[in-house]
């Protein structure tokens, strides 16, 4: 506010607003991952809304919506997620050990254990690519 940046004031408050509304809901915002999928959800809305406005014939608009999309990126990247490279070592870890034990290697079971406390648990990590990583490899398995 003191330094008079209209944009990432506008951009903090949108982001405060959602996240307040996602308070009254029953998926309140807990974690950091839960509001950096906020941001990116932001984000592609923006990008979306950017490209409808350049389709529209308003340029001023666009570069706005650009202006916005450039100031969450910028939050976004700031946090630290695990690398896909762990991702596939914990996961290809899970597999084995559904294997050998003789557990089905249902997508959903192997989900289950990823995420569970022993092997990510609370680790940031973004979901969407744990998922492909676990099919990508059930499929190498088969």
């Amino acid at each position: 506010m003191r330094n008079k940046d209209s944009n990432r004031l506008s951009v903090l408050r949108a982001l405060l607003s959602q996240t307040l509304n996602a308070s009254k809901t029953s998926n309140p915002i807990n974690t950091d991952m839960q509001m950096l999928a906020l941001l990116r959800k932001s984000a592609n809305a923006s990008k979306a809304a950017s490209e409808e406005f350049k389709n529209a014939g308003r340029q001023d608009l666009a570069d706005k919506e650009d202006l916005q999309v450039s100031i969450m990126e910028e939050y976004a990247g700031d946090v630290k997620v695990l690398g896909e490279e762990e991702i596939r070592a914990a996961v290809a870890g899970v597999v084995e050990g559904l294997r050998s034990e003789g557990g089905k290697l249902a997508m959903g079971d192997v989900l289950k254990r990823v995420f569970g406390p022993e092997v990510l648990g609370d680790k940031p990590v973004e979901k969407g690519d744990v998922a492909r990583i676990v099919k990508e490899i059930l499929a190498e398995k088969v």
